[in-house]
């Protein structure tokens, strides 16, 4: 691998690269996004679990325990959402890495980068995945009755 300082292939480089980061910039908003979505997942954990703990209705108890359920699940969904969206951001890193050396240098960098965007792209859609299974679990619990209205 020997590092030849041409210009133009550093700029083709620099273009060949840029691609790759709005995939970033869209992982990053998601990761935002979710993080928060896991804060108020947690927020109603802990303020429910508290509520529980010295409440003396067993129903009560009993509702609290089932929704701690859900939220237990909801959070792990969040975990692995940002779990892959961080894979995600990883794989496309590498993958402009292998762009610009591929680039700038005689090092072979097609195949790898192919399948690092590949890689990335997949972590992306499973996260997207994960993101909505949460969001569904999240809505399945609403209620859009008033009490005591038919």
């Amino acid at each position: 691998m020997i590092f030849t300082p041409d210009a133009d292939a550093i700029t083709h480089g620099i273009q060949l690269a840029v691609a790759p980061v709005f995939l970033l910039t869209a992982v990053s908003g998601m990761i935002g996004a979710v993080a928060g979505r896991l804060a108020r997942i947690i927020d109603r954990a802990r303020d429910l679990e508290d509520r529980a703990m010295v409440s003396t209705d067993r129903e009560f108890v009993q509702r609290a325990n089932g929704e701690l359920t859900t939220l237990r699940l909801r959070g792990r969904l969040a975990n692995s959402c940002i779990a892959l969206l961080t894979l995600c951001a990883v794989f496309i890193g590498l993958t402009i890495i292998v762009l610009f050396v591929g680039e700038t240098t005689t090092f072979q960098s097609g195949r790898l980068a192919v399948t690092g965007f590949l890689a990335g792209v997949v972590s992306f859609l499973v996260a997207l995945l994960c993101f909505l299974a949460e969001t569904f679990i999240a809505t399945r619990v609403l209620n859009f009755r008033m009490p005591g209205v038919g």
